[in-house]
């Protein structure tokens, strides 16, 4: 009959076929298989019934069951409470397919593990899907969820339909207890709300002079429309990138971002480019595209990379730092220009047709000197841009010939680092395979030259290396692993991103707050070690590194990661709740936490499936390729989606879980994106996708 239970009723699932139901045979919870003998005894023992729905290669469904079912204080709970019923959704899909639709007219999210309470006579009450054994980041522990409906059944069985709203607000106080701070998603969604309504609506940016790029704000945003199914925020992002792209800050002749924008306009810069900035939204550009389809961001992406490739790149491939804003002792003489200075280079004619379209007067729109913009918004034929295209190469042409800015030609691990996942998830999404090999050879410099064992520098100029590097310098070199480990599938890039993570854990732990200290431990001593959680023009390395934490999990399949996370992301925003402003990299990290899709390709041939799964937007996938079993470690759990393959007779298979919860196998390419957006919260009417 199974394991027995301190009740001494026992486990009945030992005598099943369902390999799903034999995993759970010797959990102390007494666990029915579904039949009418377990709702007879429902029926009889007057109890209310726990209904758990899954299938052998659901993650989320072990995951569970590790935490609860097979601890031994929640399943004397549920023993006490309810009667249990496990139930294989492969075998038995009409059972699976009754409940799921009951959970979605009750206006949850459906998936995988099903969690679902019933009357004794079977009726659906209410449900979820997984449930932690801790409350975490607003969602009520597993053990509040069954003492709370339980105690409903038994005070106020004639009304427990309608106290379904009670119900919830009881266990979203538990999960919120008083004298501690929680961030969910929730409240991601309400400082979504209050940051959109900061953004200039005439200009995009945030409101106000001067303008800097924010890509931090605008990747929140962009998540808050991801996770909430609403254009607007999407919308907000593309009319602020809109204004940079046809405004001054953008170099219309070379490409590349200036730092930032003097006025609300973002026609005048300041002309420094910082490899950086350019990075970040390099990246936006590439979501924005994807979303919208608008060739403008297709094509300031595609002249930012050639800036890169022709004027920041060394020798042997990494990347400069920065361009300086002066040349001849003039802040942007080398970028400005006369009316008579495009005649003479032109002619008249096509001087008259450039000016009308970058803002080209005699008196000039920067201190007598022309800035060259588009941000008049005139209309373009296909045949003006081709004409405008050869006109702006004769310009770029004749202003190579003028002294340049200065370039600070050092190479930052850490800026690097957030150019070569720039260049991974942008070539990815528009499809540029040459910009993810500019990437790795950048990559191979790194951690080739810039490294000492396991351990990274922080800059490298003429053969000197300055050594140690900085918390920053791993985060944002781990995310660029772990964005070519995504892309290409090779293992060496996972092996290193590893590497490194133990080398940031070993020598730049802050026990305080679960995060990293900027400095070693070994490093010259200061008089204070710097540990800011504040971001600046980048994102804070404890940032970063959340967000490597989740991607280790998932693609390693070692829940010590996620863990590390946790601490790391509750230990910073318990602190900083009241200055979320200066910490939104960090809650980007959160909304991966919470609602990144993990797309596993398991089984032969699946690289179709893989490239598929690629263009999901890299700001909430994560790809992990399982081949075959010798391609993951013993008890990673993707190995059961390998064996789910071969028992369904398939080449290759896809297995999508997002959050917790996991979908159904996906064996076409073309249902892979239909399948992750099916796993996020339902569209409101006006939604985009």
């Amino acid at each position: 009959m199974g394991s027995k239970s301190a009740s001494g009723r026992g486990n009945r699932l030992a005598r099943e076929t369902s390999p799903y139901l034999l995993q759970h045979k010797d959990n102390p919870v007494d666990w029915w298989p579904w039949g009418p003998p377990a709702l007879q005894h429902a029926r009889e023992v007057n109890k209310p019934i726990l209904l758990s729905v899954g299938y052998a290669a659901c993650h989320w469904c072990h995951v569970m069951a590790h935490e609860s079912f097979e601890d031994d204080a929640t399943a004397a709970m549920m023993n006490d409470l309810f009667v249990n019923i496990k139930v294989d959704r492969e075998e038995r899909p009409d059972i699976d397919q009754i409940y799921m639709a009951a959970l979605h007219h009750l206006g949850e999210q459906g998936g995988w593990p099903l969690t679902m309470f019933l009357t004794p006579a079977g009726e659906p009450v209410w449900g979820g899907t997984y449930f932690p054994k801790e409350s975490h980041y607003g969602r009520p522990a597993f053990v509040d969820v069954l003492r709370e409906v339980a105690r409903l059944f038994r005070e106020e069985p004639h009304r427990i339909e309608q106290n379904r709203a009670a119900l919830m607000q009881r266990l979203a106080a538990a999960a919120r207890p008083q004298g501690r701070v929680t961030i969910g998603a929730a409240e991601l969604d309400n400082f979504a709300m209050q940051v959109a309504r900061l953004i200039d609506t005439v200009h995009g940016g945030l409101r106000g002079a001067p303008k800097f790029p924010q890509c931090q704000i605008f990747e929140f945003l962009w998540r808050a429309g991801l996770r909430r199914c609403e254009a607007r925020f999407f919308e907000l992002v593309e009319h602020s990138l809109e204004g940079m792209c046809e405004g001054g800050i953008y170099d219309h002749l070379g490409g590349g971002f200036s730092r930032y924008s003097v006025d609300e306009r973002w026609l005048v810069p300041h002309f420094e480019k910082m490899l950086y900035d350019n990075a970040q939204l390099l990246e936006l550009l590439a979501l924005a595209h994807r979303r919208s389809g608008r060739a403008l961001f297709h094509m300031r992406a595609l002249e930012t990379v050639d800036w890169l490739a022709r004027e920041m790149t060394t020798a042997d491939g990494a990347f400069c730092a920065s361009l300086d804003a002066d040349s001849e002792g003039e802040e942007g003489k080398f970028y400005v220009w006369s009316k008579a200075e495009i005649e003479s280079l032109l002619g008249r004619d096509d001087a008259d047709f450039f000016a009308a379209h970058y803002d080209v007067t005699a008196g000039g729109n920067f201190e007598g000197h022309t800035i060259l913009n588009r941000l008049q918004g005139a209309p373009r034929t296909d045949d003006d841009e081709k004409r405008l295209a050869r006109l702006r190469a004769v310009l770029l042409q004749a202003r190579a010939q003028r002294v340049r800015p200065g370039l600070d030609d050092k190479v930052l691990a850490d800026w690097n680092g957030l150019m070569i996942a720039a260049l991974v998830n942008a070539g990815v999404l528009l499809e540029e395979s040459d910009w993810v090999a500019r990437a790795e050879r950048a990559f191979v410099f790194i951690a080739s030259a810039m490294t000492r064992g396991d351990r990274l520098g922080h800059s490298w100029r003429e053969g000197r290396l300055l050594f140690p590097g900085l918390a920053s310098d791993f985060a944002a070199m781990i995310k660029a692993a772990l964005a070519l480990h995504e892309a290409t599938g090779r293992a060496d890039y996972l092996d290193t991103a590893l590497a490194w993570q133990a080398a940031l854990d070993r020598h730049y732990a802050n026990e305080t707050n679960g995060g990293y200290y900027l400095t070693a431990d070994d490093a010259e001593g200061l008089v204070v070690r710097p540990a800011s959680t504040v971001d600046d023009a980048t994102p804070n390395a404890n940032a970063i590194a959340a967000q490597n934490l989740v991607r280790l999990a998932a693609v390693t399949g070692d829940m010590q990661w996620r863990q590390k996370a946790d601490g790391l992301i509750e230990g910073i925003l318990s602190a900083a709740a009241e200055s979320l402003f200066g910490h939104i990299a960090l809650l980007n990290a959160l909304d991966l936490r919470l609602c990144g899709a993990e797309i596993v390709i398991a089984g032969r041939d699946g690289e179709a499936l893989a490239r598929a799964a690629m263009q999901v937007p890299f700001l909430g996938r994560i790809v992990l390729r399982a081949p075959d079993a010798g391609a993951l470690p013993p008890a990673h759990p993707a190995r059961a989606k390998i064996a789910a393959t071969d028992r369904g007779k398939v080449a290759a298979a896809a297995f999508v879980c997002v959050g917790e919860t996991c979908s159904l196998p996906v064996s076409d390419p073309a249902q892979i994106a239909s399948a992750v957006r099916a796993m996020q919260p339902k569209a409101a009417p006006n939604a985009g996708s």
